[in-house]
Order: structure tokens, then C-alpha cells, then sequence
């Protein structure tokens, strides 16, 4: 979205060679934790989290950082045992998985613990210690067993959390409700400078973490300072995370390696991507590559009910042919060879949908799916920054689940600082054409702050945009979707003001889409 401005641009400095290397170390068996010390500082400073729930499987990650705003977050240059226990009762008296694991330098002391061997559709709850100090407890569920007949799924989705634009009383709320999972949509983090005063915030970020992240460090740093929030680290604490990314985890609206504001960018997004990785509870699979990708596409299951796509719609997408940002419609985007999510995740993606048995297909998206018509009859004038610039791309996708038979297919999106319920068609450019599955857009935790930003912009634009059946432009929040065999059923939960972190919720508006009819229906 293009709320940062960019700022001045430093010089690259961090390589990211080793990086494998030091992936296999952090991800061995660490044996017995040496006997050492108390350590004198908490190392568990950013919390714990985890993510990717699989019926036998979940991820727990936690960093080590007791002095996180200096180079190498207070640790020493070697790796570390870190010991971590999971059980099936809050307070850790019914352990049935622990062992410890390396924490490596060059991963900045980050811990991804796969953890394997579990009952599947199951709540537990696990630390970390080290050094003579626990971690907080966090709560983690693991899905339920493949194909087995299962009746609910609890999730809410989130994005969009600028630190400066004020607090996550959205992530208070979160924390409170019952959910299976958190799916996190993107802009994790912002790329921007922080204002010294903190921007709305009451306090000031530490000096290093100011500045616009260039190098891998800085990076590290920008993620500490999010990760520091005590909200934000409820929630990741009281649910799995299932994340995937945008464009301010890198440079605002930038495709590929290439940016509009200084072209090649490959060596910006490399510290980015490992940084992101190093502070997300991802998978191995996950783990930076030497040619620079990071595999962040993957699919979870939830028996027979769900099957979950997890889409990367920055890292393979070409440059938008018609324009970045606002631009007419031009015939480029219309070339097959024109791809959002890259040839290889597409044909992941329709190999999934044929593949699946589930009652409802789900996408995890970043950017909006359905067609925004900025300026009516007087042209076609979009944002091309969306799915909008690449209207091929959507076709193929929307023409894979006629195809394919995806019974339910739901969008979930973030990324616009705003609320919308869209009727996806099937081909936006011909009238009239079939209504073939539901999206939802959910509005950001703190981006944008207090006050009216996009209802006066894009409020006289739906008028012109019959497939939009909701918009709200100027309140922050997150999703909260109930899906159950019969019905899906979505609550926009809404935060009086992020300008104070204990500002109360409310139900916005509710919508519900039935089992065998795509598009939603406010109840």
C-alpha cells in the first residue's frame, strides 16, 4: 500500500553467505545444555511463538536477545543450547515432547523447534529456557488428522501494523479470543525511518532502530522493536501463527528484485527476507536459499473442512506492465506470459486445487483480489499495485476453481488499511459474469492511525463497484472468521483508537456465506 514515504537509501553491508550452514547447526539436536551461569539479563525479551500447524507438527520459535538494540541483541559470537518443553496442560506438568536446540549467531540466536510426534486436533502449551530463565508459556494447537470429518475451525486474520502509527489493541483483543490460528497477511514490519517521539506512540524507539533497515543488523533490529510489544506478544503467545509477507517487509509496492524508486533492490531484499525468516515461526523449508529465494508458499490442511493456501504474491511477481501504483488499464496485463504469483506457484496452486476434497479452500493474500474502478465510465483507471494489475493472472486463478470444481473458494487479504467484501467474479471485464467465490479485506492493526484516511478516497469510487458489497476505509482492527460445514460466518471486529493500547472492541458488521453459494450476505 502506499502510505510509507521511502526515505534516504544506505549502502548494503551485510552479506548473507553461510547462511545454510549456520541453518544446520541452529536446527540440530543441541544433546544436554551445557551448565552455566545465570544469565543476569532476560533473554526472552521478543517473547515466543508458534506457527504451521500440522496434525502431527507444530513450530516453536522464540529468540534470544537480552539486550536486543545492539548488534548481535546482547549474545555472545557462538551458538547456544537452549532448552524447550511442550505438554498438554498450561502448566507444564503433563510434558510429553522437550529436548533443546542450537541457537546460532547467524541467525541472530533465533530458534525454529519443529516438533514432531504429536496427537493431532489438540491444544498444548510449551516454553524455552536457558541460563536460569524461563520464556513465557504459549498456548499452540495442532490441526486435526488428515480427512477426518471435522466440524469448526476458529481463525482471525491480521495486518498492517506500522509501530509508529500507534498501539495493537487489536492484538489485545486477539489474545482473548478463541481461535485454532492467527493468520498474519503482511506488513509485518515497516521499511520507513521511526519518528524519534515514537510517532503516536507515547514512547520513543530506541535510537538504533530509528533509522530506515539496509543491512541485515539493522533489519534485525526494525523486527526487535516490533516484536518488543507486549500485545503483539500476547497474541502470538495464545495461538499458532500462519504468516506470509507483503511489501513493507522489504520497500513499498516493489516486485520481484525490482523497486520503482531505485531499480535492482536484490541486496536489500536478501537481508530482508533472512531477517523476516529469523523472527517468524516458519518452517525449515523456509530458510533462506544461496540463490536468495525463501519458499514462503505452503498449504495446511484442517481435516476435511479446510485446506489452506498460503499465497506469495511478491517475490515472482513481474513488474506491473501497465504502470506501478494508480494507472488506466492497458492491454500488457493481459499477456499469458504476465504473472502475479510466478509460473511455478501457479501451478502449485491449481495442483492443489484439484487435488482438494476440503469444504472450504482458502487463500491467504496479500493484496485485494476483486476490482476497484477508480474513476467509473470516465475510464478504467486501477491500482496496479493489486490483483488489478494483473488481470490474466486472476482470470487463470478464478478459472482454476471452476475448473478444478473448488467448492468453496474464500480470499483473505490484507494490505489496504481498509475493510471490503467483495463477490469475486469470474472475469471482472465482462458484466454480468458469474459471482465464484467470496473475499474478504481486513483492515490494518495500527496503520494509518485515528481519523478518516481512505473513506473520502475510495468512498465515492464503490458506487461504481457493484461487486463490493461492504466498505469501511477508517477503522482499525482484525477479522474473526467461525467456519463451520454449512456456513462461514466472519465478524469485522473494529478498535476504538490506537492512540491507546487498552481501547475496547466492537463488531463492526457480520457476514455470512453459505456452503454452495459464493458470495457473502450481511447478517
Amino acid at each position: 500500500m502506499r502510505r510509507v514515504d521511502l526515505t534516504s537509501r544506505r549502502t548494503f553491508l551485510a552479506g548473507v553467505g553461510g547462511l545454510a550452514g549456520a541453518a544446520a547447526l541452529a536446527t540440530t539436536d543441541a544433546g544436554p545444555a551445557a551448565a552455566a551461569p545465570p544469565l543476569r539479563e532476560d533473554p526472552f525479551t521478543l517473547g515466543v511463538a508458534s506457527g504451521d500447524p500440522w496434525p502431527r507438527s507444530v513450530v516453536l520459535w522464540t529468540r534470544l536477545a537480552p539486550r536486543p538494540f545492539e548488534p548481535g541483541g546482547g549474545m555472545p559470537r557462538r551458538r547456544v543450547a537452549v532448552r524447550w518443553e511442550l505438554a498438554t496442560d498450561p502448566r507444564l506438568r503433563r510434558v510429553v515432547r522437550r529436548g533443546t536446540a542450537w541457537a546460532d549467531p547467524a541467525l541472530a540466536h533465533a530458534v525454529h523447534v519443529e516438533v514432531d510426534g504429536l496427537e493431532p486436533g489438540r491444544e498444548h502449551w510449551y516454553r524455552f529456557t536457558y541460563r536460569g530463565h524461563a520464556s513465557a508459556v504459549g498456548r499452540t494447537v495442532t490441526a486435526p488428522a488428515p480427512h477426518a470429518r471435522v466440524g469448526a475451525l476458529d481463525l482471525a486474520f491480521v495486518s498492517c501494523q506500522d509501530w509508529a502509527s500507534g498501539y495493537y489493541p487489536a492484538y489485545e483483543h486477539v489474545a482473548r479470543e478463541d481461535v485454532d490460528l492467527v493468520l498474519h497477511l503482511g506488513d509485518y514490519v515497516y521499511e520507513g525511518d521511526v519518528p524519534a517521539d515514537g510517532g503516536l506512540r507515547r514512547e520513543a524507539p530506541p535510537e538504533p532502530a530509528r533509522a530506515a533497515p539496509r543491512t541485515l543488523e539493522q533489519w534485525r533490529m526494525r523486527y526487535a522493536l516490533y516484536r518488543s510489544d507486549p500485545q503483539l506478544q500476547r497474541a502470538h503467545a495464545h495461538a499458532p501463527f500462519v504468516v506470509t509477507w507483503d511489501d513493507h517487509e522489504v520497500q513499498n509496492d516493489y516486485a520481484a528484485d525490482q523497486s520503482q524508486y531505485e531499480g535492482g533492490i536484490g541486496a536489500l531484499r536478501a537481508a530482508a527476507y533472512r531477517a523476516w525468516y529469523e523472527h517468524q515461526p516458519v518452517r525449515r523449508r523456509s530458510l533462506p536459499r544461496p540463490d536468495g529465494e525463501v519458499r514462503v508458499f505452503r498449504r495446511l490442511h484442517w481435516g476435511d473442512l479446510a485446506q489452506l493456501h498460503v499465497l506469495d504474491g511478491r517475490q515472482y511477481r513481474d513488474v506491473p506492465p501497465c504502470g506501478w501504483g494508480e494507472a488506466q488499464a492497458c492491454e500488457e496485463a493481459y499477456d499469458p506470459s504476465v504473472s502475479m504469483l510466478g509460473r511455478a506457484q501457479e501451478r502449485w496452486l491449481g495442483e492443489g486445487f484439484a487435488a482438494s476434497g476440503a469444504r472450504w479452500d482458502v487463500l491467504a493474500n496479500n493484496v485485494m483480489v476483486g476490482r476497484l474502478d477508480h474513476d467509473g465510465a470516465a475510464g478504467d483507471l486501477l491500482w496496479h499495485d493489486a490483483w488489478d494489475g494483473f488481470p490474466a493472472a486472476r482470470r487463470r486463478m478464478t478459472d482454476a476453481w471452476t475448473r478444478t470444481g473448488v467448492r468453496n473458494p474464500v480470499v483473505l487479504t490484507g494490505d489496504w488499511h481498509s475493510t471490503f467484501v467483495n463477490d469475486v467474479h469470474s472475469d471482472y471485464d465482462r458484466p454480468g459474469s458469474p459471482v465464484v467465490g467470496t473475499e474478504f479485506v481486513g483492515t490494518s492493526v495500527s496503520t494509518n492511525g485515528d481519523g478518516e484516511v481512505y473513506g473520502p478516497y475510495y468512498g465515492p469510487m464503490i458506487g461504481d463497484n457493484p461487486h463490493i458489497r461492504f466498505f469501511d476505509g477508517d477503522r482499525r482492527g482484525y477479522v474473526r472468521c467461525r467456519v463451520r460445514r454449512d456456513h462461514w460466518r466472519t465478524d469485522l471486529r473494529m478498535v476504538g483508537t490506537v492512540s491507546r493500547p487498552d481501547a475496547a472492541v466492537q463488531t463492526l458488521a457480520r457476514f455470512v456465506v453459505e456452503d454452495g453459494r459464493p458470495g457473502a450476505v450481511r447478517v
